[in-house]
């Protein structure tokens, strides 16, 4: 029995791990030096198999890349990015067993000028990537964020998809192979930076555009839709087919949760999945999406991937300064605790579907003008969306009330008896409101963007002091869609159902 005064001499031993549980669990050789996750420990040589496994994986099983095709490397110098750029180059070097078969090109969105900084800063970032994209020995594009003021307004319209069907993946491949394989993997070196053309005037109007948003929400939203219409001009005038974007599994997983606190729930599908084909003849990419970010920084740490930090609008801020950076940081988290979070939420968004118009449709009526989803703006009677219109509308209604009391020379005073209200056809002085065969000429109305954005781009273009700040292109779409909206409406007797 234990007594008061028993002593013990043997000492407490900790007893040791099996030596099994420290190897590698591929090959149960070699001693484990990464941990994804519990039961995930990996050697040197396995990880860096496994790592390069899934991203071929990811594009050989939902074959999105075709043989031969030019795919255009959305590269933002962070650990993501820069680890599917090393991806690319290990998938086309000449020792590579499963050799990647389409022509890579770099590119990289300067937004130094949106986010206040000076030109020597934003010159030492583009040098050090320059270094990066030279050493790849792949085409790179080096453009800033001041030319979305001058895109055109075709950007926004969707062109005819080029996507290839998945049954002539084969003949493809097949024509590639016959094709000289060394002159379609080393396309002509094309090294594009147009850094140095940047213009102070551009660099004011598009800070403008920024502080012209109130909340650091929107401005993080308007950002990233003006990013991507970049990403697809520069794929468009320099002939690539694909947009390869680096967004990893801890991304999309914190994309779903913003996106739905957004309001752009009907758009999840498309934010997330492995392939994006809202412009048509653009499809965008995301081979990096079943990595979660712990993994990509073992990856880059281990092998020496070389990354260049770039603030953004999310640096140095409050962790409640705005939805996204919230949510992130809700994200992280959790996932310190409860180590599927973001697995969990991830695979969720792979079975989220939507009930609004497919994607493929080509009328660009029924498309956003921003984000160029589908539009999701009409809905049923009894839905608060509608409620918020309709109090919208009341609103508007009592400002007009209080217009439509005043005397009737006044109201004709205010309204204007300028030739704008009668109709400039030759022989015709009918008013605006009683025309009918000259009503072409009508002279337009101020641009209604509102009305032709989702429910999400809605809020966002809410939080604006002044529409008039938006580029160009944008406003010009507005008022092309309005006319024909307009011009349709007017003829809408004479046309036949569909």
């Amino acid at each position: 029995m234990c007594q008061v005064t028993e002593t013990y001499h043997d000492d407490m031993k900790q007893d040791e791990l099996p030596s099994e549980s420290k190897k590698c669990v591929k090959c149960k050789e070699v001693i484990a030096v990464v941990a994804i996750k519990a039961g995930d420990k990996y050697c040197r040589g396995c990880f860096e198999l496994c790592f390069h496994h899934k991203f071929r994986a990811t594009l050989g099983k939902n074959r999105v890349i075709f043989p031969g095709e030019k795919v255009l490397l959305a590269v933002s110098g962070g650990p993501s990015s820069s680890s599917m750029l090393r991806q690319v180059q290990e998938g086309l070097s000449p020792n590579a067993h499963k050799k990647l078969r389409f022509m890579p090109g770099i590119i990289y969105i300067d937004e130094g000028g949106a986010l206040d900084q000076s030109l020597h800063e934003r010159q030492q970032t583009v040098t050090k990537l320059e270094d990066i994209f030279k050493a790849s020995g792949f085409p790179y594009y080096i453009v800033p964020l001041e030319q979305v003021l001058d895109l055109p307004s075709s950007v926004i319209t969707m062109s005819p998809s080029s996507q290839q069907k998945a049954s002539s993946y084969k003949a493809s491949l097949d024509d590639f192979i016959r094709k000289d394989t060394c002159s379609q993997l080393t396309p002509e070196q094309k090294n594009y930076t147009s850094f140095h053309l940047v213009q102070e005037l551009q660099t004011q109007q598009l800070r403008q555009l920024i502080n012209c948003f109130k909340t650091l929400t929107a401005k993080e939203d308007i950002l990233s839709n003006l990013r991507q219409h970049l990403l697809v001009h520069t794929a468009r005038c320099e002939g690539y087919n694909k947009l390869m974007l680096g967004d990893n599994c801890t991304r999309l997983a914190a994309k779903l949760l913003v996106s739905v606190s957004l309001g752009r729930g009907a758009q999840v599908s498309q934010d997330t999945n492995i392939s994006d084909s809202r412009y048509g003849d653009i499809i965008s990419v995301r081979p990096m999406r079943d990595y979660s970010a712990k993994e990509i920084a073992f990856y880059n740490h281990i092998f020496n991937v070389p990354s260049v930090f770039s603030p953004n609008l999310n640096t140095k801020i409050k962790e409640k300064a705005s939805i996204q950076h919230l949510t992130e940081t809700f994200i992280n988290k959790l996932q310190v605790d409860f180590p599927c979070t973001v697995s969990t939420v991830y695979r969720t968004s792979e079975k989220l579907q939507t009930t609004c118009m497919s994607s493929s449709c080509t009328n660009t009526r029924d498309r956003c003008l921003l984000c160029m989803c589908s539009l999701d703006s009409s809905q049923e009677n009894a839905s608060a969306l509608k409620a918020t219109q309709i109090s919208k509308c009341l609103s508007q209604t009592q400002t007009g009330v209080a217009n439509s009391a005043l005397s009737p020379i006044q109201n004709t005073e205010s309204k204007g008896t300028t030739t704008e209200n009668f109709c400039k056809g030759e022989h015709c002085e009918t008013s605006v409101e009683e025309r009918g065969c000259c009503s072409v000429i009508r002279v337009p109305n101020s641009t209604d963007v509102t009305s032709l954005l989702c429910y999400s781009c809605q809020l966002t273009i809410k939080d604006m002091s002044s529409v008039d700040c938006l580029p160009q292109y944008i406003l010009l779409e507005a008022e092309i869609r309005q006319r024909r909206s307009r011009m349709r409406d007017e003829i809408t007797d004479f046309l036949l159902d569909d």
